[in-house]
């Protein structure tokens, strides 16, 4: 049984009946690749095509370069019916524990299932996190995380503060700016290490691959080297170099760089102001790190997921004090147990997942 029908678990699903292994795919959403669909609307794809697909089915070419949203969308419910996977939608797990053969899940409807071998791919952008700021309940201003944003048309006209400065929140931040808002501040904790999406033509998810093998020292002196090229000095528009190495945060933070696909134009322009951190909330306003002060009019928390694991299962060994699964993308985690899609690389999500999805289904496969 695999838990999640986004692309990691559509993915294990196909290549286990390669080795002749049935599997139901539960998926708590009304389909497949229901993280997806709930994303803002201009979001592309920022690893090219080519080396985004999953195994046994590329992308269509005319999906373009950069794929949007909605093409890979139905580029994930044309993997699911070409491979003929058994897609239970509209189930969801609430608990999990072991059983007298495997695995036990206790469904939302009160039922049961069991299964001898349970792939675990729900992601590791499962669950909006919003920070506990102090404050925050007495806010009377409009506060939603960035997993509900879809488009700029909502805040139109209003003053917009954007807080956390990953992919999505500079996303975001220049989504609002171009779409009418009336000024748009970008919250910034830790600078971000921003890469161009490409280069002449040369995608930085290459430089991942290629680079990424380097040891780690070497690797965050040459990622330092191409940002002071690539990238203008923001430091007078607020935005600092980042201090800590590329690798060195990836490896400690599971970090991926900003990829800029318009908000430093937008920042040079003053289309999107960068501002210190949020410290608290009162009712009317918005208290930074620096002792300045914002009154916005709504504010947009693009302030990362959790995995929700550790309100799936009983066993606190399993994970990390993130929740991210200790073993994951192979080897099982306990017998019969297996995660996946948990892991962050230079080289891609999507292209992570279809290398995890052929490990596991080769272990699974090879213990039945």
């Amino acid at each position: 049984m695999v838990l999640g029908a986004g692309a990691a678990g559509l993915a294990v699903a196909a290549r286990l009946k390669t080795h002749g292994v049935h599997s139901v795919v539960l998926e708590r959403g009304p389909g497949v690749a229901t993280s997806w669909r709930g994303r803002y609307d201009r979001l592309r794809l920022h690893t090219i095509r080519q080396l985004s697909g999953l195994p046994g089915f590329p992308i269509p070419r005319q999906y373009g370069r950069w794929v949007r949203r909605d093409d890979l969308v139905r580029y994930l419910e044309s993997y699911a019916e070409r491979f003929a996977l058994d897609v239970r939608t509209g189930t969801t797990v609430e608990r999990v524990k072991p059983g007298a053969d495997g695995w036990s899940l206790q469904l939302g409807d009160g039922s049961e299932e069991s299964a001898r071998t349970l792939i675990v791919a729900t992601g590791y952008l499962h669950t909006p996190v919003v920070p506990p700021w102090p404050g925050k309940e007495s806010w009377t201003g409009a506060l939603t995380h960035s997993a509900s944003y879809r488009n700029a048309e909502p805040f139109r006209g209003q003053n917009v503060l954007v807080v956390g400065v990953g992919n999505s929140g500079a996303e975001i931040a220049t989504d609002l700016a171009e779409g009418g808002a009336a000024s748009v501040s970008l919250a910034i904790r830790t600078p971000p290490h921003i890469v161009r999406r490409e280069t002449a033509g040369w995608p930085a998810q290459m430089n991942g691959l290629l680079l990424g093998g380097l040891p780690e020292k070497a690797f965050n002196t040459m990622a330092a080297t191409m940002a002071r090229l690539e990238v203008p000095d923001l430091r007078p528009y607020g935005i600092a170099r980042p201090a800590e190495g590329l690798k060195t945060r990836l490896r400690t933070q599971r970090y991926v760089p900003l990829q800029d696909v318009g908000i430093v134009r937008d920042v040079l322009a003053g289309r999107v102001r960068p501002v210190a951190a949020v410290e608290s909330f009162t009712a009317t306003s918005v208290q930074l790190a620096d002792g300045t002060t914002l009154q916005p009019d709504a504010i947009v928390a693009a302030t990362g997921y959790g995995t929700g694991l550790r309100d799936l299962f009983d066993d606190p060994a399993l994970f990390d004090e993130t929740g991210v699964p200790l073993i994951h993308g192979g080897p099982p985690a306990r017998p019969g147990l297996h995660f996946m899609g948990y892991d962050v690389t230079l080289g891609g999500m999507l292209r992570q997942a279809a290398i995890e999805a052929r490990r596991v289904a080769k272990a699974v496969g090879t213990t039945r």
